[in-house]
């Protein structure tokens, strides 16, 4: 055996062709393991989203189709000469919801400025009312509050509502993400090597039969996946953040009381108006002047409806409590993921002997196994009897995982207290908007569109490193030149290689 080059010398059952073989093949092996593995966490957190987006979609959809069902007989033509102001802004809502450019106060704002020009020339068909007039009009707006707190209240509400659950949808898809492109990082040549004489080389000793032993497959695969594990600290600030706003959804932010409610809201809205129609009117002739009479006549539609349509909110509060605990539920058991990862393969996959097993196999023949077990992550490699780990040069793809994990908790942080916040991406390799590359193929649902959110980047806060989520966001905070050094962080991957 003089010319093994990985297995221990000696009499041998294995040629050179063998063992090149047998590395080979526990490469590929040990990299089919970490998929598999990776593949049902990244299954669970798309299960999770799936639930949700379908949830919060179905409630978006059954309050637009109350409110189409509903406001032709209560309204007539003050509905049906303004379908599309309605149309358009669920249709707004949805496109926020999934990942677009858009700034959702400006568009509520648009969709009451739009519905108060509309009704105004409605409800007052006798007179010319110009464009200039209506700018005059909707100026006066703020001080006469025609559609009395609705509009306000429900800014407030259905902002917090759609940041808390487009963040927490994207959380998910996020993490499935960081997953898949973790799971198909390659392993090294000294991984290579240390797996090989893990696996295989008893088989060339003739002790096929004899497992390896525990600790020593610990410290093989946690040099091997040293990097791996030094995801541990923000994947479960990222689980800890979306089990935070999984509370704020069915809580303070609750999505079933204010999604659901939408259409209800409006109707409030226009009875407002209607019943203060005349005052309302008066303020604005006393504030613009008054306008021309029209020639074409007034409208028989002045015989307004007053709502008499009963509108219902049918609540699915008890489907959206047990949406969130299974959340939780999960979110919990996948925090400590990364770092328990090689005890996961070593027993499950790698079927190791048991801890005090002294007639397993050590590396270099039958028997106990007395090195000590390495601690988790890089830095703790350095000592490492197994594998030969430069800890001085930490792998960039998962670098650039911990970032967007970091990116992710931070969007998050920012959702539980109301505040919408992005950034954008610095390089393709990233996917912090919820790049839809987050699912295997065979488990991919809806995914979240990759564009930037509503407003401009702002400095917040990201969790404390008490690992408590994002209860204390102030005390970790994210520099305001964040952007500029992920852009370097990016420049510098490349000076690597």
């Amino acid at each position: 055996g003089e010319h093994l080059r990985i297995c221990p010398q000696g009499y041998t059952c294995c040629t050179s062709e063998m063992e090149e073989n047998f590395a080979n093949k526990s490469r590929s092996e040990f990299e089919a393991t970490m998929k598999e593995t990776g593949r049902s966490v990244q299954t669970t957190l798309i299960a999770q989203h799936r639930s949700f987006d379908s949830y919060f979609q179905d409630l978006l959809n059954k309050s637009e189709k109350v409110l189409y069902d509903a406001f032709p007989s209560m309204y007539g033509e003050l509905y049906t000469q303004n379908m599309k102001v309605f149309k358009d802004l669920y249709g707004e809502l949805r496109r926020y919801y999934r990942g677009s450019n858009i700034n959702l106060e400006e568009a509520l704002n648009e969709f009451w400025t739009r519905l108060l020009e509309r009704l105004f020339k409605l409800m007052n068909p006798q007179y010319h009312i110009t464009d200039e007039y209506l700018d005059c009009m909707v100026k006066h707006a703020e001080q006469h509050k025609p559609f009395g707190e609705v509009p306000r209240d429900l800014k407030v509400k259905a902002t917090r509502a759609f940041i808390a659950a487009r963040s927490y949808a994207q959380g998910f898809l996020v993490g499935s993400d960081v997953v898949k492109k973790v799971s198909q990082v390659p392993l090294s040549h000294e991984c290579t090597r240390a797996i090989m004489k893990l696996m295989y080389c008893p088989h060339c000793r003739g002790m096929s039969s004899v497992k390896p032993c525990n600790n020593y497959c610990l410290n093989v695969v946690k040099g091997c996946l040293a990097n791996q594990a030094d995801l541990n600290t923000e994947w479960k600030y990222l689980m800890d953040s979306l089990i935070v706003v999984a509370d704020r959804i069915d809580g303070p932010y609750n999505v079933d009381t204010v999604i659901g409610t939408i259409h209800m809201r409006i109707a409030e809205a226009i009875s407002n108006l209607q019943e203060n129609k005349d005052s309302i009117t008066a303020k604005v002739f006393q504030g613009c002047g008054n306008p021309k009479i029209s020639t074409k006549g007034s409208s028989s539609e002045d015989k307004k409806r007053r709502g008499k349509v009963a509108l219902e909110a049918k609540s699915a509060a008890q489907a959206l409590e047990m949406l969130v605990l299974d959340a939780k539920g999960n979110l919990t058991a996948l925090k400590t993921y990364w770092i328990t990862l090689p005890g996961i393969l070593c027993s499950k996959k790698v079927m190791a002997s048991s801890v005090a097993d002294d007639k397993c196999w050590n590396g270099m023949t039958k028997g106990s196994y007395l090195p000590e077990v390495m601690g988790d992550g890089l830095a703790n490699q350095i000592n490492n009897p197994e594998v030969e780990v430069d800890i001085t040069k930490p792998d960039m793809t998962i670098r650039q995982q911990i970032m967007q994990l970091k990116i992710m908790t931070n969007r998050l942080g920012n959702a539980n207290i109301g505040n919408d916040v992005d950034f954008q991406d610095t390089s393709d390799d990233m996917s912090g908007s919820g790049s839809g590359d987050s699912c295997p193929d065979d488990v991919c649902g809806k995914r979240l569109s990759k564009s930037p959110s509503t407003r401009q980047p702002e400095t917040h806060a990201i969790p404390k490193q008490s690992g408590h989520g994002i209860s204390g966001a102030s005390s970790r905070s994210l520099p305001s030149a964040f952007l500029l050094l992920s852009g370097a962080f990016v420049a510098a991957q490349h000076l690597w290689r």
